[in-house]
């Protein structure tokens, strides 16, 4: 898959299991998440092997800092006690190592994701109910203040997201860059008995979402991209008509603004009903917000709502994202069940537009991600393409959830995941967890 002008061929997935004991009884929790530190870490002067080597080892301190910490309560306050120390430990290897630059906040948010998602999926599964469930005052005392500062006293968790996850969500297919739409594009066929094309992936799943990566720095490439995707998707799917919805994700390339605005106006220009169908930008620009003079958002979130992804790491990045004219925020459950939730809150109760989106999530990863976007009002869609891209991944998964990996009428049945813990329940074949 490429993205951000980096081609990824394989992917490392993390597993952690979590013994939890309550006054009801005890249960193990079960967290995975993909490593995919070519997102979280795109420094060039480190190997993707040695980012991945950094972070392993940055997520197995984090599981000793929890096993010595001996914190007791509730998932939210532990781990937002924990997050407190996680920097020093990543400062600690940066320095034995003698890096050029500190661990990224992404990649420390990376490390520490499977570990957060088993204590959830622990503490909800002890007491027998939805982790979700457990978010009301009569699990978690006190409201969100100690976690999001004043403006958030007298406000309270389970105003802001649900106890049960809604019926089902549609799914946001990925159109890769070097995605083929039609036979004409196939040069060297995949031969594994998935589709080739976009065309036949819309066949196979019933497609209504697609997410189309662009390059960011040809407009003319972009637009044309937009448009051949909505002619393969109506030609595909006639009976759609204007019931597309497209979001358009240019993995922080773009140069400014006016580069996004251009290239709105070439759609506008040569294609009209495509631009009709976008839904929301994805964050086009660099990570970096303290960069000088500040790239601001505020023209294009005029027409479309365009979401923070890649720089959103706390309440403060949020913050500094929205003064520059962004309009939404994009939560991953890579970047920690944690962080997910409060600021899933922030952007409910402040009227942000809202997306859930995935890191190439197979398995049980992607069960806890579509998971999350059932649970935070507002959420659409769900993102997956960890089933085109790595589908061997799955395939433990498959006798038991095989409809969220296998599509049917382009939808994700989430009600599915009102068990106890996260929903998913227990992992089917814990003991050969490594890929």
């Amino acid at each position: 898959m490429k993205f951000g002008g980096r081609v990824v061929n394989d992917v490392t997935v993390a597993s952690v299991d979590c013994q939890a004991e309550t006054s009801i009884g005890s249960a193990t929790g079960f967290g995975s998440m993909t490593m995919g530190v070519a997102w979280a870490w795109p420094d060039p002067d480190l190997t993707a092997d040695q980012k991945l080597e950094i972070v392993l080892e940055l997520m197995e301190r984090l599981v000793e800092l929890f096993n010595d910490s001996a914190l007791a309560g509730h998932p939210l306050d532990i781990c937002h006690q924990l997050a407190e120390q996680r920097s020093a430990i990543a400062d600690q290897i940066y320095m034995e190592r003698g890096l050029g630059e500190t661990i990224p906040e992404l990649a420390i948010l990376l490390a520490a994701s499977p570990i957060e998602a088993a204590i959830f999926d622990a503490h909800g599964k002890s007491n027998g109910q939805s982790s979700y469930a457990l978010l009301g005052r009569d699990h978690l005392p006190g409201d969100l203040s100690r976690f999001l500062g004043d403006d958030y006293r007298n406000v309270f968790l389970d105003e802001l997201i649900r106890p049960q996850p809604v019926d089902q969500l549609p799914l946001y297919h990925l159109v890769g860059a070097l995605d083929p739409l039609t036979d004409a594009d196939v040069q060297t066929p995949v031969s594994d008995g998935l589709p080739e094309t976009l065309g036949q992936w819309i066949q196979r799943n019933g497609l209504t979402h697609l997410k189309i990566k662009l390059d960011g720095d040809d407009l003319q490439w972009d637009a044309d991209r937009v448009a051949r995707v909505h002619a393969v998707a109506t030609q595909t799917r006639p009976d759609l008509g204007d019931g597309w919805s497209f979001s358009l994700d240019f993995n922080e390339r773009c140069r400014d603004e006016d580069y996004v605005l251009q290239m709105l106006d070439l759609l506008q220009r040569d294609a009209p009903e495509a631009l009709r169908c976008v839904g929301y930008i994805e964050q086009p620009t660099h990570r970096d917000l303290t960069r000088r003079p500040a790239i601001t958002m505020h023209r294009v979130a005029e027409s479309l709502p365009v979401v923070i992804d890649e720089s959103l790491v706390d309440l403060h990045s949020l913050r500094t994202a929205i003064a520059q004219g962004y309009s939404g925020i994009a939560l991953k459950a890579c970047k920690g069940h944690c962080e997910a939730i409060l600021l899933g809150a922030v952007a409910v109760r402040e009227g942000l537009y809202l997306c859930v989106q995935d890191l190439t999530c197979v398995g049980a990863s992607l069960l806890h991600s579509a998971s999350l976007a059932a649970h935070i009002p507002g959420v659409t869609a769900i993102e997956s393409n960890g089933r085109q891209y790595c589908p061997q991944g799955n395939q433990r998964w498959m006798e038991g959830f095989g409809e969220f990996f296998e599509i049917r009428d382009g939808r994700v049945p989430t009600a599915r995941l009102a068990g106890p813990g996260l929903g998913y329940g227990d992992d089917p074949a814990w003991e050969s967890d490594t890929a």
